[in-house]
């Protein structure tokens, strides 16, 4: 028999401080809420919150070869100049998703790239085995970071006095900087929907950074958030979660998410497979929907047309910002028309829904 050890970031002690409601996520040990989900979202809409993402994984990718790997394993264009950064998903050869990714570069011959935590292992044995003959150098650094997001309208004022240069980047890209003296990154990115920054810095460093955000925020309304709010906000905002609404037997546009798929840019895995897949007609597409009564729709819930089941639930969740309940599930037939009456299958009781775009709530700053 074994067990498996729960993992911790260098930001438990002031979870807990917080007052964090600690939950097992994805073998790490992590706030789902501080005040509350409602509370936590309306923030990061309104004003700003911070998140602790420590669990998520950094690899770089140094050598002569090093951007022309990074174009392999990667659908989109990822380009080799220094600062800039891009979201993309690293395909297999079947055109399904290994991995959603951020690669930044640093520079030529330097790329840095954030990966999810549940697939980190994952993803550099895939760029291990995907680097053979190649001149380069693989790194998984994940346990040399934490990470913090600071997300909401009020977030570049608050980065502006701690670091004032990190506001003058633009969406996706990054900055390398000294963090209380130690290597760090800056980056202008995010999950929620709203502006703000990723601050990537050694475990000690991260944690006198949560709680210099913490001091200087209170004025800009800053609160602790958790995976709870985390959730309901990049689900307003249609971003995928990898595991849920996209894995290795999904692809890219089945996923809405073509528009990372840039096949002019040269080979790279997956491409042929992907391109056959959209050549063939897309079968299913992640599809978003809405409630039109009372109710909180959860993953795996039945998704009916006509009284047939045509899916079910990838996300789904209430959303505090519309005030219903939102979700996104994989429907055959794919081509639902906005507004397209369903039902929503919740605890045996159909209700009705109704098709909806994706994004749900878009940032109107």
């Amino acid at each position: 028999m074994t067990s498996t050890t729960i993992r911790r970031t260098p930001l438990y002690d002031s979870m807990l401080k917080a007052g964090g409601r600690m939950v097992d996520f994805h073998g790490w040990e992590l706030p789902v809420q501080f005040s509350g989900i409602i509370q936590e979202h309306r923030a990061v809409r309104n004003d700003c919150g911070i998140f602790d993402v420590s669990h998520m994984g950094q690899v770089f990718v140094t050598g002569k070869d090093a951007h022309a790997f990074v174009q392999k394993v990667n659908a989109n264009d990822i380009k080799d100049i220094a600062g800039r950064g891009a979201y993309s998903h690293v395909l297999n050869e079947r055109g399904g998703l290994v991995d959603d990714v951020i690669p930044f570069c640093l520079s030529k011959e330097r790329f840095f790239i954030v990966v999810n935590s549940a697939t980190t292992e994952k993803d550099y044995n895939w760029f291990v085995k995907q680097s053979a003959g190649m001149d380069l150098k693989i790194e998984n650094a994940s346990d040399r970071f934490g990470m913090i997001a600071l997300q909401g309208p009020k977030a570049p004022q608050l980065m502006a006095e701690l670091w004032p240069d990190s506001v003058k980047l633009a969406r996706f890209w990054i900055m390398e900087t000294k963090i209380h003296g130690e290597q760090g990154f800056i980056c202008r990115t995010g999950y929620t929907g709203e502006d703000g920054c990723e601050i990537i810095a050694s475990p000690a460093a991260t944690v006198k950074v949560w709680d210099e955000l913490l001091e200087k925020g209170r004025k800009y309304g800053l609160i602790p958030c958790g995976l709870g709010s985390r959730d309901t906000l990049r689900l307003e905002s249609g971003y995928l979660l990898y595991g849920s609404d996209v894995d290795d037997d999904h692809n890219s546009f089945e996923a809405n998410y073509g528009w990372v798929v840039k096949p002019k840019k040269g080979d790279f895995i997956g491409k042929e497979a992907a391109l056959k897949s959209k050549a063939a007609g897309i079968k299913r597409k992640l599809t978003g929907f809405a409630l039109t009564q009372g109710g909180v729709p959860r993953p795996g819930c039945a998704i009916y047309l006509q009284g047939q089941k045509i899916g079910e639930l990838c996300s789904a969740t209430f959303s505090p910002v519309l005030g219903k309940g939102i979700g996104v599930g994989y429907a055959a037939p794919p081509d639902l028309k906005e507004g397209e009456p369903v039902e929503i299958e919740i605890h045996g009781r159909r209700i009705p829904a109704k098709v909806n775009r994706v994004p749900f709530y878009e940032n109107k700053v």
